[in-house]
């Protein structure tokens, strides 16, 4: 029945499906092409549609993204035009891995669904009707997926939108397709409600902003999730996937939690290799499966599991974690048992997923990479202990060893959090810029910004929170945050430290960059005076976020020059550049003025002759 039912979802929506996983390995291709391409594939996805029983969709599937790749390359001219020429001179698995190698996140693709734009969003759905055999398919109360979309009441249809599905694929290579063809769903029935009311502006910014934002910060994750199956073995990508389970559904039992953190891991590699097609049919075919055993899973997934796919899959995945278990056996079995070293040995893989079970359904207040760092440290704790004759009496303290690591994690969290609350948004956001590029001075001043403005705003949303939910928010933020940096440090190695933190450990990835001090090994290119401070009249003209980024720049650019100088001398010079620019642009002749006054304040900064001027700046009347 699972299998039917899986069958059948993936033959209504094989075209959008199909269409997903062009556009998310030819970002470049024009809407019109990427649908030429979809036809002439449709044709083997046919032969998916109509299986005999013994015979496997997922196979299928597979052989339809090998012959995608064969299309690319069998097509010269597309071949060369997406640089993909290299790839089609290797083999099948080698080819594989290298088209997703050129897979990229483009924060750069101009969005053609800005709110601010209304009319050309109607346009564009009135251009790319949906059949009208779709438009009847079926509609759910957008109420059970409040998390998703606060404050949008009107009902999400199946109605794919081709144009949205292409756009959001596109600029989210990385995207799940199943959340894609959720998300287009709700897209099109928010666009065909907003497109005739008066205030179109309003009621999009309403109904589309939620999306937008649940859009970023999912891919975000599924992207996140697809570095831990690459960067690290199979069975941290199981670990992490077993902890969020047993946070989700303490009440079902070990051996259902670890067959379907098997079963996710699977799933997560299919979804990240591209195969779309395979990943919309393995998610139906997992959340069939979840809700026929939710009475022992969940009591939370029911209203979820009465929902029609891809809403039902969205729904269980953001679903509030059941309540704990009353009746859980103590922790204690695996701290002063005499027999730990005999299982521990005897079946290693086993034992250490048990305990990690059993600790994240106790403690499900922590975060992922926490409850990680308890089950490492248990790990080597018993690696030492069962070599020694009297192992018992040295694994008993691991109670004591867990509370540790859970109370330096948490402390280093709330001094962030004071020093954030001391400090202020923007000062905090400074200090970071400090800490950052002392730790990474091989990023240039523009990345060191945007990489610190994530960690800033992650503080700004966390630290309000009381202490429990302000520990879980801030390391689940700083797991996503790092996670693109060592991403960017994958395509374009930073440095040695740097290295370290990311490909050590996962689980201690935070810590590690906590502690990384100044990279002594960096030299800083020599800087001329005006491309330290670059001061132009377009500065008169930017908006406050502008003057501040550039503000920002500067300081990075200082701590690059001088990693050693005390902090007191960077802000010296940031307040004389924040005072010289507001004297300047409200002169009368305020490029000459940005002109003398930035000379002094180059001189400032470098005690160089070269850079002419005062010691201070001073006032004139321009």
């Amino acid at each position: 029945m699972q299998h039917t039912n899986s069958q059948n979802y993936l033959e209504e929506n094989l075209r959008a499906v199909t269409s997903i996983m062009v556009a998310q390995f030819l970002q470049k291709l024009t809407y019109e092409k990427v649908q030429t391409i979809v036809k002439e594939l449709l044709d083997l996805a046919e032969k998916c549609k109509s299986l005999k029983p013994h015979e496997s969709p997922s196979e299928c599937c597979h052989q339809l993204m090998t012959t995608f790749l064969e299309h690319i390359c069998n097509n010269q001219v597309l071949a060369d035009r997406h640089v993909f020429s290299d790839c089609c001179n290797t083999n099948n698995s080698a080819r594989h891995k290298c088209f997703l190698s050129y897979k990229k996140d483009v924060a750069g693709y101009s969005d053609i669904f800005q709110i601010s734009n209304p009319e050309q969003i109607c346009e564009i759905d009135k251009e790319n009707p949906v059949p009208v055999k779709e438009k009847s398919a079926f509609s759910i109360s957008a109420q059970l997926l409040t998390p998703l979309f606060q404050g949008v009441t009107q009902e999400c249809k199946i109605l794919p939108s081709w144009r949205y599905i292409y756009e959001t694929s596109r600029k989210h290579p990385f995207l799940y397709g199943p959340t894609i063809l959720t998300m287009s769903a709700c897209y099109e029935t928010a666009v065909q409600s907003c497109c005739r009311e008066e205030n179109k502006t309003e009621c999009f910014q309403i109904k589309l902003e939620p999306i937008r934002k649940y859009i970023r910060e999912i891919s975000l994750r599924h992207h996140h999730l697809c570095e831990i199956g690459i960067k690290f073995n199979h069975k941290v990508a199981k670990a992490v996937e077993l902890v969020l389970l047993t946070k989700k559904q303490p009440r079902a039992n070990f051996s259902e939690i670890a067959k379907l953190a098997m079963d996710i891991k699977n799933l997560h590699q299919i979804c990240c290799e591209g195969n779309a097609v395979a990943c919309v049919l393995g998610r139906s075919q997992l959340m069939n499966y979840t809700c026929s055993k939710q009475a022992t899973l969940s009591s939370k997934i029911t209203p979820c599991c009465e929902l029609p796919e891809p809403f039902r899959g969205e729904c269980i995945i953001i679903s509030e974690n059941d309540e704990p278990d009353p009746s859980s056996l103590p922790l204690s079995r695996f701290t002063e048992d005499q027999f730990v070293c005999k299982q521990f040995t005897d079946k290693q893989d086993d034992f250490l997923q048990e305990f990690l079970y059993e600790y994240s359904r106790r403690h499900p207040e922590l975060a992922v990479p926490v409850i990680l760092r308890v089950d490492t440290v248990y790990q080597n704790l018993l690696g030492k202990c069962c070599k020694l004759e009297n192992p018992l009496e040295c694994y008993s303290h691991g109670e004591e060893m867990f509370q540790r690591v859970v109370r330096e994690s948490h402390e280093h969290v709330k001094n962030q959090c004071d020093l954030h609350e001391k400090l202020g948004d923007s000062n905090f956001h400074d200090r970071l810029i400090v800490l950052y590029t002392k730790k990474a001075p091989q990023l240039s001043a523009q990345e060191l910004v945007i990489f610190t403005k994530n960690m800033a705003a992650a503080a700004t949303k966390c630290c309000p929170l009381n202490d429990e939910q302000q520990f879980a928010c801030m390391e689940n933020s700083a797991k996503l945050i790092l996670g693109a940096l060592c991403r960017r440090h994958e395509a374009e190695p930073i440095n040695a430290g740097v290295g370290h933190c990311c490909d050590d450990s996962y689980a201690f990835r935070k810590p590690c960059f906590d502690d990384l001090q100044v990279d002594a090994t960096y030299i800083s290119p020599h800087l001329s005076c005006d491309q330290v401070v670059n001061l132009n009249e377009d500065l008169c003209r930017a908006q406050e976020e502008e003057l501040q980024t550039e503000k920002q720049k500067l300081l990075s650019n200082l701590v690059k020059q001088e990693p050693y100088a005390a902090e007191m001398q960077f802000q010296s010079v940031i307040v004389d550049f924040a005072h010289l620019v507001e004297m300047c642009c409200q002169a009368e002749k305020s490029e000459i003025c940005l002109q003398e006054e930035g000379t002094r304040v180059r001189a400032l900064i470098w005690e160089d002759p070269t850079c002419r001027g005062a010691t201070r700046p001073v006032s004139h009347n321009y």
